[in-house]
């Protein structure tokens, strides 16, 4: 996450003093029981049942500030795309078994909708779906309302939990899985994967090159441009979708941005799912991120004239090496599903001597370094990178390391320990390794962004496990489950670039990481099960937010809520835009999920208006601002805009805006809507 959330609080948590350090020991337990289905049982077998769905994510498109960038000022003031969530449903006849896989596009997945979204499957399906079988993942867009997790350091620029919008990304979630359930058929699964190069560039190359040269000269790229795609296909022939993951930040739009959106990710899967229609489901999902950047041509430049063209241009380098491999993708998928899920307590693990230089090491309760105000190089902030207590100088800096450090996290200047703060962490310390396995392909189910080294080495702890039992391909699944920030390797973390800065738990975070993955591989390949460690706290009754909520919407006396303020021409040319202002109601009255805020229409050749485009189409747009009237605060501008796009059928078109309003005078909501004058397009 290119988050610099701590900067609103400097002045704050440069005077916070680290609370006690004492915590008692954890370690991976080893793995015991009887063994399950026995390994090899479902070998050769190609046949699944298969189902795929999506779900509206969307949440408050007004004054919530945005989850990502960190900057109180980026607060949400309408919607450029709706955020979705694309789910999967893949079950193994031959063993009983199933798994769902969820590609979201959300800045990062919290631990409470995790919570959340097991609770109500367990309502609907008993014990179909469970914590252990359920992957939830995160596309990492950093362009949508923020206040969805249950932990103070990721709810400070939006002041606070925001139950509209967790409640959104919860219901959107389940809804897609539902969809998903209820589609289930016979089908299969094949694989494709390839190197998609020019979309990608590491931001953190310096630290990236402390990593061990022959390490390095295994690599012809300090990136992964590795995308693996698996393509889901029904026994009658239908296309389901596909999903695909290939590490990249969605951060094409920057942190000026206020308009929803899902980014280069989102962009890539509207324009797939778009061109196929049918239900089909086109999944972008993110892997080892950490390091990478879709600003190829440096800091926030994406090679286009803005942010909507750079976004534009990353979504469809994607979108179009991802239609190669769907259209090659014929390697079937062969074997039965299978999962392993345990619990860590992360700020405390003893690492063996195998993981770590030869000498046993223990992870840290979570801190951030002084870095992390410095934000990457894609977004900078406070200060430059590269503040270790080795590097720095100047007295303050030298200050920060003989007062706000420890032993244990090593290089580290600290500016907030948010593992010790009381009466609860500020981010989660207990936190899911999740193992997936649909017949030869392995998902590495992580709650962190981990470097391009970082996931290499994972991926190779767990490929060494099981490609005795046929995995072939083992993928990343990132920002997975829950969130804690970032993991480096040991070697980058000794530079405290952003990514070393933001390794919450110390340089031995990512050997951890790899000690815990190998228990479950390990169990996985025997067919035996894992202890699931420590229940992860549910805070649910301790939340707090300061956001307000609308109190009511106003207008001028003379005036109608979708009345418009500034009408369009009489007539438009493909490529020129659109842009009608109606006085509206505050967009957090409704979310509209499942629906819109506007639409655009052609009038037909009865005389009837059909809808060709919505809220959620690339060439629209749906913006809110505040209008100060007297002698009240509380009136609302809204715009839409509609890029003409270069293949619209010539005719007659107007735009509609559709909202809610609350009165003052009984608390009711009550819809409104609104249209433009006729125009004509040429």
């Amino acid at each position: 996450m290119r988050t610099h959330l701590v900067r609103l609080t400097l002045a704050l948590v440069l005077v916070l003093a680290p609370a006690a350090r004492a915590t008692p020991p954890a370690s991976v337990p080893a793995p015991e029981g009887m063994a399950a289905s026995p390994p090899g049982a479902c070998a050769g077998q190609q046949r699944f049942l298969i189902g795929a769905g999506m779900g509206d994510i969307t949440g408050p498109a007004a004054e919530v500030g945005m989850m990502g960038y960190g900057q109180l000022a980026q607060q949400t003031s309408g919607i450029h795309q709706r955020l979705r969530s694309r789910a999967f449903v893949i079950a193994s006849p031959c063993n009983g078994k199933r798994v769902v896989f969820v590609s979201a596009d959300l800045g990062m997945v919290f631990q409470g909708v995790k919570q959340q979204v097991v609770e109500k499957l367990r309502s609907r399906y008993g014990g179909l779906y469970s914590d252990d079988n359920v992957l939830l993942s995160a596309t990492h867009t950093h362009s949508g309302p923020g206040g969805f997790s249950h932990y103070t350091f990721y709810n400070l620029t939006s002041l606070g939990f925001v139950p509209r919008n967790f409640d959104a990304i919860v219901s959107g979630i389940v809804a897609s899985i539902d969809r998903a359930h209820a589609s289930l058929g016979e089908g299969t699964l094949r694989l494709a994967a390839g190197e998609l190069l020019g979309a990608s560039r590491n931001r953190s190359p310096e630290a990236y090159r402390l990593n061990p040269p022959e390490e390095r000269a295994r690599y012809p790229h300090d990136v992964d441009p590795r995308m693996t795609l698996v393509r889901l296909t029904r026994a009658d022939g239908t296309e389901v979708g596909f999903i695909n993951w290939f590490a990249v930040h969605a951060t094409s739009m920057g942190n000026d941005n206020t308009l929803i959106s899902g980014d280069n990710k989102g962009l890539a899967s509207y324009l797939f799912e778009k061109a196929r229609g049918g239900g089909f489901v086109a999944a972008f999902a993110n892997s080892n991120e950490g390091d990478v950047t879709p600003n190829v041509l440096g800091g926030t430049d994406g090679g286009g004239a803005d942010d909507f063209e750079d976004t534009e241009i990353s979504a469809r380098r994607q979108h179009d090496f991802a239609a190669r491999l769907w259209a090659i993708a014929n390697t079937p998928i062969t074997g039965g599903v299978d999962f392993r899920q345990l619990y860590l307590k992360m700020d405390a693990v003893d690492v063996a001597p195998a993981w770590t230089d030869g000498t046993p090491r223990r992870t840290c309760p979570a801190a951030i370094g002084l870095s992390m105000l410095a934000g990457a190089e894609d977004g900078p902030g406070f200060g430059v990178e590269g503040a270790s207590c080795a590097a720095i100088h100047d007295v303050w800096s030298q200050f920060t390391c003989a007062v706000f450090t420890t032993p244990c996290q090593g290089e580290k200047p600290i500016v907030l320990e948010m593992g010790s703060m009381t009466p609860y962490p500020w981010t989660p310390e207990v936190l899911p390794l999740q193992l997936v396995t649909v017949g030869s392909l392995a998902l590495v189910a992580v709650p962190f962004e981990v470097t391009t080294m970082a996931g290499r080495r994972l991926r190779r702890t767990v490929l060494e496990r099981l490609a005795p039992v046929g995995v072939t391909e083992v993928v990343i699944a990132g920002l997975s489950n829950a969130y804690a920030g970032y993991v480096a390797t040991r070697e980058e973390y000794a530079r405290q670039a952003y990514e070393g800065a933001s390794t919450h738990f110390g340089p031995w975070t990512l050997a951890a990481l790899q000690q815990g993955f190998d228990t479950l591989a390990v169990a996985l390949r025997d067919g035996k099960p894992v202890p699931p460690g420590p229940t992860p706290r549910d805070l649910r009754s301790v939340l707090a937010s300061l956001q307000p909520g609308v109190v009511f919407d106003d207008k001028l006396l003379w005036v109608d809520f979708g009345e418009v303020v500034t009408d369009a021409r009489g007539a438009y040319s493909r490529g020129e835009t659109v842009s009608v202002t109606f006085w509206g109601g505050h967009p957090k009255n409704d979310l509209r999920l499942e629906g819109t805020y506007l639409r655009v229409q052609r009038l037909g050749p009865g005389g009837e208006w059909v809808d060709v485009a919505y809220d959620w189409d690339w060439e629209t747009r749906y913006r809110w601002r505040r209008e100060n009237c007297v002698p009240t605060l509380a009136c609302s501008h809204v715009t839409v805009e509609w890029d003409i796009p270069a293949d619209a059928e010539a005719g007659t078109y107007r735009l509609v805006h559709d909202g809610n309003w609350k009165s003052g005078w009984d608390g009711r909501v009550r819809p409104y809507s609104g249209s433009s004058r006729p125009f004509s397009v040429r």
